[in-house]
């Protein structure tokens, strides 16, 4: 893939990895709203495991970047999160996105190979705005990395990602707290995968 061909995903061609509480496409968006207590996290710390969050998944292409896009005007409570799910399979996955926690938007990066590790970058500048997460692969390492219409690209996590094969990637949106919650997808692209963690990856026109 050329560093200047995006493929876009229509929503139809993924498959919902637990469905959720509704979802509608309305023009070329799509609004998620999850079932309130449905995540993804597994023992640390909290004790519990949940893998029943929605998640609207396709095969991923190591070869290529993935790229989701969402609207944050949405977010209002505690935990309200959406973004990219990296899917490789049961207690094998990483979920990076945006929540709120503490009042304030958050990027949020949840890393699991049988437990879960969390870490999180307060954005507040970025309420209300249209955010963009991307992930690509990078000798065995995923290389997240977000931005939103006013802000550049930011490197949030390189985390360990060893499947060469039998991964899928795409937008999730989880209401642990909360019913009414829904989230507007504006984006869902495959792209060309990153050369440098130092070269930030251009932007869509």
């Amino acid at each position: 893939m050329t560093q200047q061909r995006r493929q876009r995903m229509e929503w139809h061609t993924g498959a919902w990895l637990n469905p959720p509480q509704s979802f509608r496409e309305e023009g070329e968006f799509l609004k998620v709203s999850p079932e309130k207590g449905r995540d993804f996290w597994k023992k640390t710390l909290y004790g519990f495991e949940y893998e029943d969050g929605p998640a609207l998944l396709a095969h991923w292409d190591p070869e290529t970047a993935v790229e989701v896009s969402f609207q944050l005007d949405s977010f209002t409570e505690l935990y309200d999160q959406a973004g990219l799910l990296l899917y490789h399979g049961p207690g094998q996955w990483t979920k990076t996105g945006i929540e709120i926690n503490d009042g304030i938007p958050q990027l949020a990066t949840v890393v699991t190979d049988g437990y879960s590790d969390w870490s999180l970058t307060a954005v507040p500048e970025w309420a209300g705005e249209e955010v963009t997460v991307r992930a690509s692969i990078l000798k065995e390492a995923v290389i997240i990395r977000a931005r939103s219409k006013k802000h550049a690209w930011r490197t949030i996590r390189v985390a360990r990602f060893p499947y060469p094969t039998g991964n899928q990637a795409g937008p999730f949106a989880c209401s642990p707290t909360r019913e009414g919650f829904e989230v507007t997808f504006t984006r869902w692209e495959l792209t060309a995968p990153d050369q440098d963690l130092h070269v930030d990856p251009p932007v869509e026109a």
